[in-house]
């Protein structure tokens, strides 16, 4: 008689019943009658199989376990696999730096984190030191010895109010960092581009992320100056003059980043971009409003989930070869790159460790170091300055690396939960998700667990369901196997 608490999760398609391993990394094919018995035999009902399901079903699980699958085995501890080395990343590892030049902007952007609207920034008048941009950039020197690249970024506020402070950065990483292959990137409003300004930028190939939210109405409803006056026309001004007089700059050093806002429609933003002549030679990515440390909560209204499911459907259909690729959105094509890559990464192992860490925590201090006005080093621009439990050390004093520890294995936090969820290998929580400011909470963190199970659920389905139609995604090790 067949007895399984298996660690796996059973999912359907319209074309087919599959199983995700979490012990071996894989999905099975199933027939419907072994789903069935997989299915009974995992629920609550009962342990025992009974004998309403067929011998071949039974035979195929039972050959199943005697391969490996099926195991009931869960990690006993959530424990970053770096944890024990995380000492050499940081000292010889570090792979970019971002410096928060300004807290001062020009405009008065309704969704900005500066706004107001957050618990983590305001504006203020607050702005870098010279002399704390260089020893930032002597630490993040010294820290990036293993690296043939060296990546510097400059973040406000608006960094363009400090054009002669990022020159000054600029020259000086250049110096100190001769040998590596070095990369500038400057996340600006675009509104106080001038010709001397791109001309020192493509001279020096510095790239930027241009905040560009759509039409004029899309555009002008949260992206205005103090007096509330919209910056479209201001933006496309600058832009007509970058097209003009530096073309290759255009083509080659821009990205268009719009805002979503999803209480606007999603399709007038989509069309835009669709008939937009400049974001044609540049490239374009999107983001939402960030519900991260926000005092409210931004919502999608049915019609712009609606909106944005049809896209992505569209773009699956232009990868299997059913549609142009001209009537899918660029906005959103990173949808389909984003399956590839996850189905990339179920590769077979023999079991999961009795030491696992769930997805989601970067590797603090290593992946990026963001460095604010003061000199105090945090893991991106998107935590809070005011929580303690993000401060990871200073220009001064360097890493905390007790801190970073902590946030390297958020997972501790919600351990008992965290070993028994099937969907550890695709979460996505890191540490800022715990984050109330006062503490790291568990409770916060758990809370946000059955988006993340939904979220992986219907990735998998995803996958299965474009496999099933002929998609090539990346070749990887996941099992073709049919019971």
């Amino acid at each position: 008689m067949i007895v399984l608490n298996s660690f796996i999760h059973l999912f359907k398609t319209p074309g087919g019943h599959y199983l995700y391993d979490v012990n071996k990394n894989v999905i099975l094919d199933l027939s419907e009658e072994e789903y069935k018995l997989l299915n009974y035999i995992n629920s609550d009902d009962t342990g025992n199989c009974t004998m309403e399901f067929n011998a071949q079903a039974k035979e195929s699980i039972d050959n199943l376990r005697d391969l490996g699958f099926l195991s009931e085995k869960r990690p006993k501890e959530m424990y970053h696999p770096l944890n024990d080395t995380i000492l050499s990343h940081l000292n010889n590892k570090v792979n970019m730096i971002t410096l928060q030049i300004t807290k001062q902007c020009n405009l008065r952007c309704k969704y900005c984190i500066y706004s107001g609207d957050y618990e983590n920034r305001v504006h203020s008048n607050e702005k870098m030191t010279l002399e704390t941009a260089q020893k930032a950039i002597d630490f993040y020197i010294d820290h990036s010895r293993d690296n043939d690249k060296g990546l510097l970024a400059f973040y406000g506020g608006e960094p363009l109010l400090e054009f002669e402070f990022i020159k000054n950065c600029v020259e000086y990483f250049e110096e100190k960092a001769e040998g590596k292959y070095i990369h500038f990137s400057v996340t600006t409003n675009a509104t106080l581009l001038t010709e001397e300004i791109v001309e020192y930028f493509q001279k020096h190939n510095v790239h930027l992320l241009i905040s560009l939210d759509g039409s004029s109405e899309i555009h002008n409803k949260n992206r205005v100056y103090r007096d509330d006056k919209g910056t479209f026309e201001k933006v496309m001004e600058n832009l007509e003059m970058v097209k003009t007089k530096f073309p290759d700059f255009l083509s080659s050093n821009i990205t268009f980043n719009a805002v979503l806002d999803p209480r606007n429609e999603f399709s007038c933003v989509n069309n835009f971009f669709t008939d937009f002549e400049l974001a044609k030679e540049a490239s374009v990515m999107a983001s939402e409003i960030s519900n991260l440390y926000r005092k409210d909560t931004v919502k999608a209204s049915e019609n712009y989930i609606s909106e944005i499911e049809y896209e992505i459907f569209k773009i699956f259909l232009s990868n299997l070869g059913h549609l142009d690729e001209k009537y899918t959105s660029k906005l959103l094509s990173k949808e389909y790159v984003e399956r590839k890559v996850r189905y990339s990464r179920l590769k077979m192992r023999d079991e999961i460790p009795d030491r696992f860490h769930h997805g989601g925590p970067c590797v603090a201090g290593v992946q990026r170091l963001f460095t604010d006005v003061d000199g105090n080093f945090y893991p991106c621009e998107r935590v809070s300055e005011s929580s303690p439990h993000m401060k990871i050390g200073n220009i001064n004093d360097g890493f905390d690396v007790d801190k970073i520890k902590t946030l390297l294995n958020i997972g501790k936090l919600s351990e008992d939960k965290c070993i028994n969820c099937w969907a550890l290998m695709f979460c996505n929580l890191c540490a800022s998700a715990a984050d109330d400011i006062d503490e790291l909470s568990a409770e916060k963190k758990v809370s946000r667990c059955s988006s993340v199970i939904d979220t992986a659920d219907s990735m998998l389905k995803d996958i299965c369901t474009l496999r099933e139609f002929g998609a090539e995604l990346v070749k990887a090790d996941m099992s073709e196997r049919k019971l």
